[in-house]
């Protein structure tokens, strides 16, 4: 019988994703990188839900990062395969048309840190350590840390992180950009269910095309970005939550989204 590492909770429109290993940290191996997977396509398929927290069990850990065990006789072949499972797992959270916050309590390295770094919003309490320090294991970031890290907080800096291995606090991962607030523990969940709740009262159609336009359109040229945004507002006059969000702004009445 297998594990459950991964918990999928649901509360109105919003789901909670829990990595839960504690005794290891939470650290990713191929068999929570699967449940997770799993999980996230519960999420993008649940037509009620309207938003992702992420976060990891025990108090200690969002992610302590990918699991050494696993890794430590692991040939070349085996390093791609874990890479690759790593990255198309990261995927569905860039790919989901809704929005995923990181709840970060704890450390968040390696693997962890990667994957925070996938979601659309990350907060962090203070006890918080982020950091990519793979190269003090002799490996590199391989599940998008290098890519995603130098797209959000500059090339330089990025380099300064990844090349030392440092880990920084939550203070200092809000000033580099990698952590939109410092939430005290005891409110880090109530506040991104408060994020997620205003999401959640907008169209949601809307948010998914809003979310798709920046993750694809900010790496292109600025041209390139404005025709992927043109095309995603096009898309939104054929819906049926235009309709409803247009008449009732002249109806001076609460909008019904219906997601459709």
């Amino acid at each position: 019988m297998t594990e459950t590492y991964v918990t999928f909770q649901k509360e109105g429109a919003i789901a909670t994703i829990t990595i839960d290993r504690p005794k290891a940290l939470n650290a990713l191996n191929p068999e929570v990188l699967g449940q997770l997977a799993a999980a996230l396509r519960q999420a993008r398929e649940d037509r009620e839900v309207r938003g992702v927290i992420l976060t990891g069990a025990g108090g200690k850990a969002f992610v302590a990062g990918a699991d050494i065990a696993s890794m430590v006789d692991m040939p070349p072949e085996r390093g791609l395969e874990f890479a690759e499972l790593g990255l198309s797992t990261l995927q569905l959270i860039e790919d989901m048309p809704k929005p995923v916050v990181a709840a970060i309590n704890g450390f968040a390295l390696g693997g962890g840190l990667e994957l925070a770094l996938a979601c659309d919003m990350i907060y962090a309490t203070p006890k918080s350590r982020m950091g990519l320090p793979e190269v003090t294991l002799g490996i590199m970031p391989g599940f998008g840390g290098t890519q995603r890290l130098a797209r959000l907080i500059g090339r330089n800096r990025a380099k300064e992180l990844v090349f030392t291995g440092d880990k920084v606090d939550a203070a200092t991962a809000k000033a580099y950009g990698i952590v939109q607030e410092v939430v005290e523990e005891d409110q880090l969940m109530a506040h991104c269910k408060a994020v997620l709740g205003r999401i959640a009262a907008v169209g949601p159609v809307a948010v998914g095309q809003c979310k798709r336009s920046i993750n694809k359109g900010c790496d292109l040229a600025l041209d390139a970005g404005l025709a992927v945004e043109k095309m995603a507002f096009m898309s939104l006059f054929s819906t049926a939550d235009k309709k409803e969000g247009m008449k009732a702004f002249l109806e001076k009445r609460k909008a019904d989204f219906k997601g459709e």
